[in-house]
């Protein structure tokens, strides 16, 4: 069977056919606080992509980024009264540790936004350049009316860009902004932020030009997919795909996938309601397959809720699928494969390991196709 995975953009699912090669760019962490179920349901998903990949032949090359240039991480840092790369280093290690717990395998590379400050000051010349930005109060700033298409990978309508906007730190009343959508590529910063020199003044970048510049050295123009959780669809990935195009005048992403939210206490999680269950807690009670297992119980298109029964539910699966014996563990093995070939549907393909172990079947080679190794 061929691949076929929901295309954000199309709005469908469609046939993913990428070559030999797969480049694939994940929004990373930004961090400042440990990973909690949410974040590691989102990095599995891919990893799980990037496994079944591989099974059909593929090599990958995945970059997934650390975003140690950032507002909430500078907030942290304030509170905690720790330099901003002390607080980042000690939280990219410890989701490191949660997710080689939770058995992903390694990413092609895992850059630093900080890294990126040359690349981010030449893409920025690049966007200008070709008439797409402006400068004004300070700042640099991206003119979406400049960029006819901009809108196309949400599909939101000018409203629910408004709002997202004005949610997720668009600051739309900027008196230095021509229109409210349009965004920051660089920007002054406060007296105890870092900064760096430009011919725009001295300052930091926008949130979004990391990702563009990051993704352009690192995979280059075009990339096969591109993804990270649904609340990056807008404005992150939306003003990343207009940028990105403006200064290289190609298309940017042919595949946008995207991840469903966590909800806890029927709220999405997150650190600003404090409503979270944090991996690095859960994998010192608990098996990190089990855990692994409650998360991928879950399409990734869908929400759903973390609650008290999702672990001793993973727990009595994982004891089942251990102690199947017969065979060569390669039962349902086809099915499996069809199952992730269809829109990566793992809950399909749990059920077909599980028929398969409530008939004496051994699964272990199979559940390795989802990261499960049985034979610890």
């Amino acid at each position: 069977m061929t691949l076929r995975l929901y295309d954000t953009a199309r709005k469908s699912v469609v046939e993913f056919a990428p070559g030999e090669e797969v480049s694939m760019y994940t929004c990373g962490i930004t961090p400042y606080d440990a990973t909690h179920i949410g974040h590691a349901f989102t990095f599995i998903s891919y990893d799980i992509l990037q496994r079944h990949l591989i099974d059909k032949g593929h090599t990958v090359k995945c970059v997934r980024n650390v975003t140690d240039v950032d507002d909430p991480l500078f907030a942290k840092a304030r509170e905690l009264g720790v330099h901003y790369l002390d607080l980042a280093a000690g939280e990219e290690a410890r989701f490191d540790a949660d997710m080689k717990a939770l058995n992903a395998l390694d990413v092609f590379s895992k850059p630093r936004a900080s890294s990126a400050i040359p690349d981010i000051r030449g893409f920025i010349g690049m966007v200008l350049d070709r008439g797409f930005a402006y400068q004004s109060g300070d700042s640099v700033y991206f003119d979406v009316t400049k960029f006819g298409s901009f809108g196309s990978v949400s599909n939101y309508d000018n409203e629910t860009m408004l709002r997202y906007a004005a949610e997720r730190g668009g600051h739309l009343e900027d008196p230095h902004k021509r229109n409210q959508l349009d965004f920051v590529l660089w920007q002054p910063s406060a007296i105890d932020e870092p900064s760096w020199e430009t011919m725009w003044g001295p300052g930091r970048p926008g949130w979004h030009i990391e990702c563009s510049a990051l993704a352009l050295r690192e995979l280059g123009t075009t990339i096969d997919l591109h993804g990270g959780g649904s609340d990056l669809i807008f404005p992150h990935h939306e003003c990343e795909r207009a940028q990105s195009e403006a200064a290289t005048g190609e298309l940017f992403v042919k595949h946008w996938m995207h991840v469903a939210m966590v909800f806890m206490d029927g709220t999405k999680m997150s650190k600003s309601l404090g409503n979270l269950e944090f991996v690095d807690r859960l994998r010192k009670v608990h098996d990190p397959r089990a855990i692994r297992l409650a998360l991928i119980v879950n399409h990734y298109r869908h929400e759903w809720e973390w609650d008290s029964s999702a672990m001793p539910s993973a727990h009595a699966r994982l004891s089942k699928w251990s102690q199947a014996k017969n065979g060569d563990g390669t039962a349902g093995l086809k099915d499996v494969r069809q199952a992730l070939d269809d829109d990566l549907n793992v809950p399909a393909a749990i059920s077909v390991l599980d028929a398969a172990v409530a008939a004496g079947h051994s699964i272990s080679a199979s559940a390795t196709l989802l990261g499960i190794n049985l034979d610890n």
